[in-house]
């Protein structure tokens, strides 16, 4: 079990580390809640709630060693198809929802999984089914995740002029093919810099890589030479995640299973490498996004997907396993694919689990993820809900400030570099009582 306060207090990456993207924990959301759900989703929205749509691709060419999402790989394209006609079916009941109201979406995320795994004929034939329905044509975003060996030229082209993708995020991880071989990644390097060209030629308004810092057999002249290569490709901005071990990955099954030590980075490693990764990306002209992502031109590249969500958005879920939220309800679809496709085929929203949250929780929600950007503005709070985030949370907000973690200036709580290369290990201290020391997933 993982203990919310003490997961990273150790130098080694354990199992049960995680990346915190949501509160209360997942592993207090329950089937008990899914009647609340529905009533939440067949209610009219507040109208000046953003709207967005979520919808997962659960198809890989492999499972990454480190990967813990709702994936398949081997399948044929009859599973491919079945799945799409669910997807597609699925999106014609959400589209009749109240909770839609007559509000435009403000962001689209295809998310997996791995979205381009599906063929240019298959992408363009899923846009226009799910067009019959609803349209994201004036959405400010519209993002989809890329595995880098997927990619073709058309299927580059598809995404931009079919589907209307604004935002590419290409899974790079590392450019070094031993090191994605090992961590059991489909794509080599070459197929990196083959398809950033097309992807460069198509226009899109964003460009994102991915990295990961600590991925099994890095080195600092690996992570080195990982951020020369990304800066010489000069993306729009660049995300780098630290590698974690939830549970539900092949290394963590290893770790428990075969009691070997864990072949992840420690984490004052991976801090240092993204340490040197912000300091060389801000030379080279970026600046800090958030703890993860570095932005080459801040008027030019938004988050619509993160601010959105983080500030409570409606967030409409389709796709098997797939997060959503609903006039401020959490909700998860079915993680089963054949119980998935029973509520579809039967013509119900395959709804498995959900939570309500108190007042507080939204609070403690918001203040966590956006603390994430690096700074909170302690007026937004107490204008929201009333609370003095500072106040309520003085010995915290004390203790980082002696760590050297936090600055606070009038109203405004900014992160170190320090604090914001272990983000993620700051925010359980504001769970409420019932929620420390308990599994996060």
């Amino acid at each position: 079990m993982s203990t919310a306060p003490t997961q990273r207090t150790e130098k080694k990456t354990e199992v049960g580390s995680y990346f915190i993207s949501n509160y209360p924990p997942y592993s207090r959301w329950n089937a008990d809640a899914i009647s609340a759900v529905e009533q939440a989703l067949h209610q009219p929205p507040q109208v000046s709630t953003p709207l967005g749509l979520y919808l997962h691709i659960p198809f890989c060419r492999k499972r990454c060693k480190f990967c813990y999402f709702k994936v398949f790989t081997d399948v044929k394209a009859e599973d491919v198809q079945r799945y799409v006609d669910a997807l597609c079916k699925e999106i014609s009941m959400v589209a009749d929802l109240p909770v839609m109201g007559e509000r435009p979406f403000r962001f689209v995320y295809f998310g997996g999984g791995t979205p381009s795994f599906l063929s240019p004929k298959q992408l363009t034939t899923l846009a226009d089914r799910l067009r019959q329905h609803i349209s994201w044509d004036g959405a400010e975003e519209v993002t989809f995740e890329c595995e880098p060996g997927t990619l073709s030229e058309t299927k580059v082209k598809t995404l931009r002029e079919q589907v209307g993708v604004t935002r590419l995020s290409l899974g790079v991880e590392n450019f070094d093919d031993k090191v994605l071989e090992e961590n059991g990644r489909a794509h080599l390097s070459k197929q990196v810099f083959t398809s950033w060209q097309w992807i460069q030629d198509a226009g899109f308004a964003n460009v994102n890589i991915d990295l990961i810092s600590g991925m099994v057999g890095e080195s600092w002249d690996n992570w080195k030479e990982n951020i020369r290569r990304t800066i010489d490709l000069s993306p729009d901005s660049v995300t780098i995640y630290q590698m974690e071990l939830p549970f539900n990955t092949v290394y963590s099954a290893d770790i428990l299973g075969n009691k070997i030590e864990t072949p992840v980075a420690d984490w004052p490693t991976k801090r240092a490498w993204v340490d040197y990764a912000f300091a060389e990306l801000e030379s080279a002209g970026y600046s800090v996004s958030s703890a993860y992502t570095m932005v080459k031109d801040a008027s030019k590249v938004n988050f619509s997907y993160r601010d959105n969500l983080w500030t409570g958005a409606d967030l409409i879920a389709t796709g098997i396993a797939s997060f959503g939220h609903a006039s401020g309800i959490h909700y998860q679809n079915l993680a089963e694919l054949e119980k998935y496709y029973a509520a579809i085929d039967d013509g119900r929203l395959p709804l498995g689990r959900g939570f309500v949250p108190t007042k507080h929780q939204l609070l403690v929600r918001e203040m966590i993820l956006l603390l994430k950007r690096g700074y909170l503005d302690i007026g937004y709070f107490r204008d929201k809900y009333g609370v003095d985030i500072y106040q309520q949370w003085a010995d915290a907000w004390q203790n980082y400030m002696q760590s050297d973690y936090v600055t606070i200036d009038g109203d405004t709580i900014r992160l170190s570099r320090a604090g914001l290369l272990r983000a993620d290990a700051l925010l359980p201290v504001f769970f409420e009582d019932e929620h420390q020391g308990v599994r996060y997933t």
